[in-house]
């Protein structure tokens, strides 16, 4: 009897023994499993994953504040709005509010973000934020008084402009990084100033990128849109990934809550040199307004395809009115360079130079005819 009573005893030790080890070893197996498909094992995806750890933003944040900065600006206008505030064509776009219109001209007030991307002093905004201004100071971190700022170069079209500020001494940087690696729905974070609230942080993912929006007379063609929160006074401001690097400027909100845009660096880049050399406002200029051609365009006009740019205006005394294009007129070409639609068009008269000479392959009273034209500077009334 007792013989039999050891040996279930015995039994049942063996097998608890040999519970705890397979336990032990499913554990070992799941640690030391090979990534399959990319995708890290469960108990490595904290260690695997950026952005997790609960002290990454305040970190990122610690680091890049001090090269953020606050723009003010005073401008002299005839009429307009009197909330410094709401300053921002952006807010007035999608939002809307009062207005305050005077007679007489009065002094108003401004206020928007930039980074400083050089040690000595080189500062990259949005040009709606320091446009017609007659004053411009910046207020940096660590520096008792706001430090007076002058503009190195601008670029309507783009949004984008160029400061530089003389402040004695070496300055705290943001490292541009590459926009075309984010990709939709990685976290990002958004530092500025709304409504002059210095270094305010908001953080969230990109919804969607090449998104384009109008706003007043600028049309975007290729932003970056955020639900990270982006209010009047963050114009300007940089967007940041992860790895603390500036991947969008911010620069509009939208009527929706939680949708913010910003210029992806990828279109600053192509820039920068000509806004650091004072070139940014020479853009190439061609001086018709476009609509698409679309299939009952075509059939009215008896073209072989629904393509191409429909002038639908010329304005007087532009490149295109020297060289004789009218309304009606579908430019199809330009330098062998098919133009599918208005923004083709857009893209290929960017990328070219002012007084260079240009050859437009245009429909016109059911022909295709050539027609040669040389580029001129965008007159500063448009821009």
């Amino acid at each position: 009897m007792q013989n039999w009573k050891r040996t279930l005893a015995f039994v049942a030790l063996a097998a608890f023994v040999a519970g705890i080890m397979f336990a032990g070893g499913c554990l070992l197996v799941n640690d030391v499993k090979p990534q399959k498909d990319g995708i890290p094992p469960v108990n490595n995806v904290a260690n695997a994953m950026p952005g997790v750890g609960p002290g990454t933003v305040a970190d990122i944040v610690s680091q890049a504040g001090p090269a953020v900065v606050k723009i003010d600006t005073v401008k002299i206008r005839n009429s307009g709005r009197v909330d410094p505030f709401f300053d921002d064509p952006f807010f007035r776009q999608f939002f809307g509010g009062p207005f305050g219109f005077q007679s007489q001209p009065r002094e108003e007030r401004g206020i928007g973000s930039g980074f400083i991307m050089s040690q000595d002093g080189y500062i990259l905004t949005n040009e709606h934020v320091i446009d017609g201004a007659q004053k411009i100071t910046v207020t940096i971190q660590g520096f008792d008084q706001p430090l007076p700022a002058r503009v190195v170069g601008a670029d309507y079209d783009l949004d984008l402009a160029v400061l530089k500020v003389d402040a004695g001494k070496t300055l705290p940087t943001l490292k541009m990084g590459d926009s075309n690696k984010i990709r939709v729905g990685d976290w990002v974070i958004a530092i500025g100033n709304p409504f002059g609230l210095d270094h305010t942080v908001t953080v969230g993912v990109i919804s969607a990128k090449g998104r384009p929006v109008t706003v007043e007379n600028r049309r975007y063609k290729n932003l970056l849109q955020t639900d990270a929160s982006i209010n009047p006074g963050n114009s300007g401001g940089p967007l940041l990934n992860l790895n603390g690097e500036v991947v969008g400027i911010n620069t509009a909100v939208a009527q929706a809550q939680g949708i913010g845009f910003a210029i992806p660096t990828s279109t600053v880049k192509e820039v920068l040199n000509q806004l650091l050399q004072g070139n940014g406002k020479g853009r190439p200029w061609l001086g018709v307004q476009m609509q698409p051609v679309t299939e009952e365009i075509a059939a009215y006009l008896e073209l072989p395809a629904a393509a191409g740019a429909l002038v639908v205006g010329v304005i007087p005394g532009s490149p295109a009115d020297n060289a004789g294009l009218v309304q009606g007129d579908v430019i199809l070409q330009v330098d062998n360079q098919k133009v599918g639609n208005p923004d083709d068009l857009v893209r290929i008269i960017q990328k070219s130079k002012v007084g260079q000479r240009l050859v437009l392959q245009i429909y016109r009273n059911g022909r295709a005819r050539y027609v040669p034209l040389i580029l001129a500077e965008k007159p500063p009334q448009l821009r």
